[in-house]
């Protein structure tokens, strides 16, 4: 039970970065779009729930030390697995960027400080993690996570239950709320296939170092079913409160520091946790891809992306999200199809793998 937890809670801890926590991606993808908002809510979190049972099981089941492997192991068409592997690429190092400009915003709009100050605390904080290796990554990211997931939570319920209108007052105003996305079903969907490819590389890293696939298995499930509970929670929470916070940055951000401007502080330490722990599972995975981690190229290469993203973060934090994001949930939507075949593909490896032994 403690390492499907751990396992769990490590893949929420990737999800739950500075989009999700701070309230500006449930913003944009599911309240500006009211009451259908919530049910898209709910699609989201089945797609969760069900690949990130998916992710794991891969994961464990070819002992994943790079999800190159094993994309282009299970897609079967090769042109699939070209496709599915630089999509993630592309997410890692792509979220990663917008997760050092996140640590940007809380630095201003939390302490009033320039963004830049967060940039570079959030850069060299990643720099220095990720030279370790996966398992101490995991504890990192799997021992912030239960304190960020019992703050969103706790945050969402008060502001249900503190609520001054009724949903259907406050309607028209989440109405008027832009977002990149065409309608509510798509960005259900949508959501889903932008989080899988961010959280896809080490979902599968962290099934690979967990040799029995039952447990990888189970661990992806609950991490999966968390997230869905958290967007859920919070896309209430945000609709609760939608007339006050809907310019926010940060939504969640606002609506503590509307509770207590004290316990905005501690809230905004934890968000600042939570952008850490993305940054690092997507910087991680990302050098993982190209270099064996530990070695000296590992460590040269991870800091040549961390200047990297340094320099790139400075295009802004919500700007990030409106257009970055979407796009890559369209993109993700190529890994969907390539996980959705992979059990019967890795079905048919398992007999032609069956039968070999069994001929010798």
């Amino acid at each position: 039970m403690k390492r499907i937890l751990q396992i769990g809670s490590a893949f929420m801890g990737v999800i739950i970065g500075a989009g999700l926590a701070s309230g500006q991606e449930i913003l944009q993808y599911f309240t500006s779009f009211g009451y259908m908002g919530v049910i898209a809510t709910i699609i989201s979190s089945a797609l969760f729930a069900y690949l990130g049972f998916l992710l794991a099981r891969l994961g464990s089941r070819m002992q994943a030390t790079s999800h190159k492997e094993a994309i282009y192991k299970v897609s079967g068409w090769k042109l699939l697995g070209i496709i599915v592997d630089y999509i993630i690429i592309f997410t890692l190092f792509g979220v990663g960027v917008v997760m050092i400009a996140g640590a940007g915003s809380i630095f201003s709009q939390q302490f009033g400080l320039p963004s830049v100050a967060g940039i570079i605390v959030m850069s060299i904080l990643v720099v220095i993690t990720i030279m370790m290796n996966i398992d101490a990554v995991e504890k990192v990211i799997g021992s912030i996570t239960p304190f960020l997931i019992l703050s969103v939570v706790g945050v969402s319920i008060y502001s249900i239950v503190t609520m001054d209108m009724s949903f259907a007052e406050l309607e028209p105003v989440a109405a008027e709320i832009s977002s990149s996305l065409p309608n509510w079903f798509i960005s259900g969907i949508n959501y889903a296939s932008f989080n899988i490819a961010v959280g896809a590389s080490m979902a599968l890293l962290m099934g690979g170092n967990e040799k029995d696939e039952k447990i990888a298995s189970i661990g992806g499930l609950v991490g999966g079913l968390g997230i869905g509970v958290v967007i859920v929670l919070s896309n209430l929470a945000i609709f609760s409160k939608i007339d006050t916070v809907a310019d926010a940055d940060m939504p969640m951000l606002k609506l503590v520091n509307d509770i207590s401007p004290v316990l905005g502080i501690v809230y905004a330490v934890i968000l600042f946790g939570m952008v850490f722990n993305t940054a690092i599972g997507m910087f991680f995975a990302f050098a993982a891809r190209f270099t064996d981690v530990g070695t000296s190229k590992h460590k040269i290469f991870v800091i040549i992306t961390g200047i990297a993203a340094f320099i790139l973060s400075f295009v802004g934090f919500t700007d990030l999200v409106a257009l970055f994001y979407p796009t890559i949930g369209y993109m993700g939507l190529f890994l969907i199809l390539a996980l959705i075949i992979a059990p019967f593909r890795m079905s048919s490896i398992k007999k032609v793998e069956r039968s070999s032994r069994e001929s010798a």
